[in-house]
């Protein structure tokens, strides 16, 4: 297993939303989850924690917590994980989805192209190429419900940038912007790891909604990559979603695993993020119960 040194910031959140974070000096798994799998054998290696942000499972035999050899195994969700393999060609792909959806997709990418113009998308990979991405994205994000209510748009911080141009002089990163008559419309940034993009970062104006930006600017970033064939997936990253399984070709459950050293702000947080994660859960019972949540998810949209 390979993995990066790094602080991380571990949220505590209320939903989706973080409300503080403890920083821990964690060593973090980057091999992909679909080349992993429980049980982990963890060594020695001088952090304050071992994070596997996915690996696959069993739902029904999951353990939250539990004690062993000194650390604390914490697992405090399992999710379905999506992922999109690039193994064939972009029309087998589509094919997959069965006449009637692959009709629907292609109505609404002709729809927006007759309102946007022919040339309404475009990719980006170089350094320079990046940093325009960057000032156009940004545009989009300060509109996303994402970075308003989430604080999860795309970050506007020098060590971002740089992050991205390093990706990008390695060839590792790949972006993605949808327009309308020239401006700016929707946008998608996924790093490059083992040769699998991540699905990052993504927003869209609202004021295109209606139009499906999202999902146009998904197919057609999908028909660069298809015959790019430079990579071997595409990885939606955790999380239930329409919009996933709608491009994604195979699902696989997965679980977060935290392995901390024994102490006694790894059992402050835990406890923290535990106590919240079921006042979370108990909120969307009683939201589901009584018919609002869908309301609520839309108003604050």
């Amino acid at each position: 297993m390979k993995f990066a040194q790094e602080t991380a910031n571990l949220s505590v959140n209320f939903g989706p939303k973080p409300l503080f974070r403890i920083p821990f000096l964690a060593s973090v798994c980057t091999d992909h989850f679909a080349d992993l799998k429980l049980p982990v054998d963890i060594q020695d290696n001088g952090s304050e924690v071992s994070i596997f942000p996915s690996i696959p499972c069993d739902p029904e035999s999951h353990t939250v917590l539990r004690t062993e050899n000194g650390k604390i195994y914490y697992s405090p969700k399992t999710f379905p994980h999506y992922v999109t393999d690039f193994n064939v060609d972009f029309e087998t792909y589509l094919n997959s989805f069965g006449a009637k959806t692959k009709s629907t997709l292609r109505r609404k990418v002709r729809k927006f192209v007759d309102s946007a113009g022919p040339d309404c998308f475009r990719q980006f990979k170089s350094p320079e190429e990046l940093l325009e991405f960057h000032a156009q994205a940004r545009e989009i994000s300060k509109l996303t419900y994402q970075e308003n209510l989430l604080d999860h748009g795309l970050p506007d911080t020098p060590e971002f940038k740089q992050k991205m141009i390093a990706l990008a002089e390695k060839d590792q990163v790949r972006a993605y912007i949808l327009y309308m008559q020239g401006n700016p419309a929707a946008y998608l940034y996924c790093p490059v790891r083992d040769s699998i993009l991540y699905y990052d970062l993504l927003g869209y104006d609202p004021e295109y909604r209606t139009l499906s930006a999202g999902t146009v600017l998904q197919y057609l970033a999908f028909e660069q990559l298809f015959s790019e064939k430079q990579f071997r997936a595409f990885d939606f990253e955790e999380g239930e979603g329409q919009h996933k399984r709608q491009f994604a070709t195979r699902r696989v459950d997965c679980c977060s695993l935290f392995v901390f050293k024994r102490s006694l702000k790894a059992r402050i947080y835990i406890s923290l993020n535990y106590l919240f994660a079921r006042m979370t859960a108990g909120t969307l019972w009683f939201l589901d119960k009584t018919g609002l949540r869908q309301r609520v998810r839309q108003s604050l949209r």
